[in-house]
């Protein structure tokens, strides 16, 4: 099947509970015992095997080509169990040093406790990634469209890196979604999904997700477990229904953000767009090569300084002013107060990331619309 027809269909019940046609919520915590002598195979809420629970397991995992998935409470719990299921005290990993300021956060202020290090390498400098193994380096963690500079490298390579060095590639694969990129389908082991953003799809929950291979996927449902990370049935619900309009959700913001993109672009009081989907961008000859879509994604540098990018923020009629992304609803935010505001100044510096940078996620509005609004709060600032 193809992937928009996957979304409506893969790993639904063969026999519909009581004929129903939509997935029912199972909110029960307690289900009868089955006779299984694991603790991880008992029938639990916690342990996250409801049937709403299976029915995305099976789902997420067809629409990535993987064998298997697993939802979490939150995006940053599907990060943070992941890493800590395959890591342990003593190991090292590499990490790209353009990434989500949550992930940065947790690498740089917790792992470090828990005796896990990591060297923070250039995604655009492969050659130089060598250099910093070590015999106990495990993992390299990457992301498919950085956040929020929208970078494109060469996860190829990093596939490749990956396998000839023995490490387990990890990719967040949020700001793409299955409709722009499939990580599976180039050999990466893990995917990891903030599905509050483009999986759900309407800013309503907050939920994670982990695909890949089996044995590894099985490894971090053991330790979410423990952890208690579990997704509750009706988010599960929620995220299952959203799930079956991403293509066209999806396929709409591609576009729009195209649209925007190139706006902001020619304007003069932009002094810069990142959006690999421009042809004038750095990225755009890897995104075109990789991504069957750019996102819907963009960030854009105003010319003047944080006031003046606080004022068009505000100046923006048809936007939210809101961190997230991916819902049906436009929003405006600067990184610098809101994804990164766990980094410091000069980190950010350091990173590319400036007061004046804007970050936009494209809804479901006429892209028009969000032309001539973004034209009328730029000439109001002016």
């Amino acid at each position: 099947m193809k992937l928009a027809t996957r979304l409506i269909h893969a790993g639904e019940p063969e026999q519909p509970f009581a004929g129903a046609v939509s997935m029912p919520i199972f909110q029960s915590s307690t289900f009868l015992a089955s006779g299984s002598t694991d603790y991880h195979d008992l029938k639990y809420i916690r342990l996250n095997n409801t049937p709403n629970h299976q029915v995305l397991h099976a789902k997420l995992a067809a629409l990535e080509n993987a064998e298997a998935a697993l939802v979490t409470a939150s995006g940053m719990a599907a990060i943070t169990t992941t890493l800590l299921a395959l890591l342990k005290s003593g190991d090292h990993f590499l990490a790209q040093d353009c990434l989500y300021g949550g992930t940065l956060d947790f690498i740089n202020q917790d792992l470090p406790g828990l005796g896990i290090e990591c060297d923070l390498i250039d995604g655009q400098q492969p050659e130089t990634w060598k250099s910093c193994l070590r015999p106990n380096t495990r993992a390299i963690y990457v992301e498919t469209i950085t956040n929020p500079l929208m970078q494109v490298i060469d996860l190829e390579k990093v596939v490749s890196f990956a396998r000839q060095n023995g490490l387990v590639s990890i990719v967040d694969n949020t700001f793409a979604s299955p409709i722009n990129f499939r990580p599976a389908e180039i050999g990466f082991d893990i995917s990891l999904h903030s599905c509050t953003k483009y999986l759900n799809g309407h800013s309503d929950i907050v939920a994670g997700a982990v695909i890949g291979r089996r044995k590894l996927v099985e490894s971090v449902r053991h330790k979410l477990n423990h952890f208690g990370a579990s997704l509750d049935p009706h988010a599960c619900f929620l995220l299952h229904r959203g799930l079956k309009t991403l293509a066209v959700r999806m396929a709409h913001q591609n576009r729009a953000a195209l649209v925007l993109a190139r706006f902001l672009a020619d304007h003069p009081m932009v002094a810069g767009v990142n959006y690999p989907g421009l042809a004038q961008d750095p990225y755009h000859a890897m995104a075109s090569k990789l991504l069957d879509g750019f996102s819907g994604m963009l960030s854009f540098e105003i010319n003047g300084d944080r006031q003046k990018a606080i004022a068009l923020m505000e100046a923006l009629e048809i936007p939210f002013c809101a961190p997230s992304l991916g819902g049906v609803e436009s929003l405006v935010t600067r990184p610098a107060t809101t994804s990164h505001a766990g980094m410091t100044p000069d980190q950010r510096a350091a990173a590319g990331i400036s007061d004046q940078l804007i970050r936009v996620s494209v809804g479901l509005e006429d892209p028009e619309d969000l032309v001539d609004d973004y034209r009328q709060a730029l000439e109001k600032i002016g």
